[in-house]
């Protein structure tokens, strides 16, 4: 099995089909009834899957050196056969099976590895660990969901295991970006009948940089492809020291880390249907040899799909990850166009800025993505989309507006969500010790705020094209507006979760003083001073007694 000859990524096309492809087929009726999307059994197999598209599109276009023009390419994608023979070059990197190099396969391990044999089920990444088995712990996600998959399900789900591989123990290495890291993508979507339909290929088209901007990532020189492609050859060659860094990796490897030693048993195959697709697809995988001590991704790697963040301006880079809580508007500003806030700074994906840069057209929407994990164990998947508008391309000082104004409504956000949270705590608890786990009142803030949020930030472009010099003294308004909705939504909030239930399960002075100290919060100088209606005083200095 040739990952670019095999039909074997599940997608949909426009009339709703479901069928199965290989990569260069990605184009085919790009004008009449194109690919629309991945459709998986599974979340993060779709995730990953894009992923995969984008890395081979972006890995065929900067080893054939060829320029990335994209607004034409968005359009008038290559047809399959241009696109097969663009991939030709790297068909034998992507054999999954046989006796040579296999795709994200470790070549020296064989049979007798046998000892370090795992279940096929243990390449998702959501399944219970040993202690959750030890423990009978696995309650949601529940054990022997997965004892056999198909090759073309087990071909995703190791490219998923690579680019999201938790901590696993002694050795057993983390992917380039970390556990579970945030993926940020742009993908197309088309507002009126008038614009070329939505189309796999377009999303990925989005994400695909000039050559230049990736191969000053890495070295670029290294043009040999086991430097892209690290399972050509033994682990040895490529990392002769512990640590795997950029300059001794082509850029494109990003998109191929291996950081995992894993070979699949195509030795001991079964019959019967697929647990992850529920077809009867040939031969069922059922066990994988692993060991640890993979290729260890260290230093200042930038992985061209996820925002990185700097805690201190000295500090190196560091990938997102998703957190408790979810993926919501309150980050939006950060991915775009990034942000500083309490000595933090958030700079958007490398791809993602260089797309908001040189376009601005409403046609396209943000996508992101990616698990929570607290260390080896998945919390949650978390998936959102929002708009990303017609923000002003190659303007920097249209760009600095916006973020001054949004920032502004961001921290108003912050400090009402606050306020809304202690108070209700304090009408339940009163100065007792508060008992569980109080986040779902911050979800239902944030999810009653986000559509008046976008509506503000389409307002205030709308201000910046009307007057940019002036946009942030006349916000005044909007600012104004937008405080009024956080009030009406966060007394609605404590209405719903303090003042309810039974009169006589409720402390009718514990809710007054609540109710009373939320409306002083939600009308005081410290939170219009948070939006920037007004200027903190500042206080005079003392002096010093001689």
């Amino acid at each position: 099995m040739n990952l670019l000859e095999a039909p074997w990524i599940p997608v949909r096309d426009a009339q709703g089909t479901r069928r199965w492809i290989a990569p260069h087929q990605i184009t085919e009726n790009i004008d009449t009834c194109p690919i629309v999307a991945i459709d998986s059994a599974r979340p993060d197999f779709n995730g990953a899957l894009v992923q995969f598209l984008i890395g081979l599109v972006q890995t065929a276009w900067v080893h054939a050196g060829r320029e990335w023009d994209r607004h034409a390419l968005l359009f008038e994608p290559p047809p399959p056969d241009q696109l097969h023979a663009l991939f030709a070059p790297f068909r034998h990197a992507f054999e999954f099976d046989g006796d040579g190099p296999r795709f994200m396969q470790d070549r020296t391990l064989g049979a007798a590895d046998k000892p370090a044999q795992n279940d096929i089920a243990a390449l998702l990444i959501d399944t219970p660990g040993e202690q959750s088995l030890e423990r009978n712990t696995d309650h949601f996600i529940k054990r022997g969901r997965a004892d056999a998959m198909c090759a073309d399900c087990a071909a995703a789900a190791l490219f998923t295991l690579m680019s999201n591989a938790p901590a696993g123990g002694a050795g057993h290495r983390t992917s380039l970006r970390g556990g579970g890291p945030l993926t940020t993508l742009v993908i197309y979507d088309p507002e009126s009948a008038g614009h070329p339909p939505r189309a796999l290929w377009r999303d990925i088209a989005c994400n695909v940089l000039e050559a230049n901007a990736l191969l000053r990532m890495c070295d670029g020189n290294k043009t040999a492809l086991e430097y892209t492609f690290p399972w050509l050859v033994a682990q040895g060659l490529l990392q002769p020291s512990e640590e795997m860094q950029p300059l001794g990796a082509h850029p494109a490897q990003m998109f191929w880390a291996m950081p995992r030693r894993i070979r699949l048993d195509f030795d001991t195959t079964e019959a019967g249907v697929c647990a992850i697709c529920d077809r009867e697809n040939g031969p069922l995988i059922a066990h994988y040899i692993t060991k640890n001590y993979g290729l260890n991704y260290k230093g200042p790697w930038r992985h061209p799909l996820s925002p990185y963040y700097r805690s201190k301006p000295t500090e190196p880079a560091l990938p997102m990850h998703p957190q408790p809580g979810g993926l919501g508007y309150r980050h939006w500003l950060g991915w775009i166009l990034g942000m500083a806030r309490d000595g933090k700074r958030v700079e958007p994906a490398t791809a993602l800025s260089a797309f908001v840069e040189s376009n601005s057209s409403p046609m396209f929407r943000l996508w992101a993505f990616g698990y929570d994990m607290d260390n080896m164990k998945a919390r949650c998947w978390y998936e959102a989309t929002f708009p990303l508008f017609d923000l002003p391309a190659g303007d920097k000082a249209a760009a600095e507006t916006l973020k001054e104004i949004v920032s502004r409504l961001l921290d108003s956000a912050e400090a009402v969500a606050q306020y809304l949270r202690w108070a209700v705590r304090d009408a339940w608890f009163g100065d007792g010790e508060a008992r569980g786990d109080l986040s779902f009142i911050d979800a239902a803030f944030w999810s009653g705020t986000e559509r008046a949020f976008f509506d503000s930030v389409r307002d205030t472009l709308t201000l910046i094209r009307v007057n940019p010099v002036r946009a942030v003294e006349a916000s005044d308004t909007l600012k104004l507006q937008w405080l009024d909705h956080l009030r009406k939504v966060a007394i609605n909030l404590f209405d719903r979760y303090a003042a309810s239930g039974a009169v006589e399960a409720c402390h009718p002075e514990r809710l007054a003083q609540a109710w009373q100290s939320l409306n002083r919060q939600l009308k005081g100088d410290k939170l219009l001073m948070s939006i920037g209606l007004i200027v903190a005083e500042e206080k005079p200095a003392r002096r010093r007694a001689s």
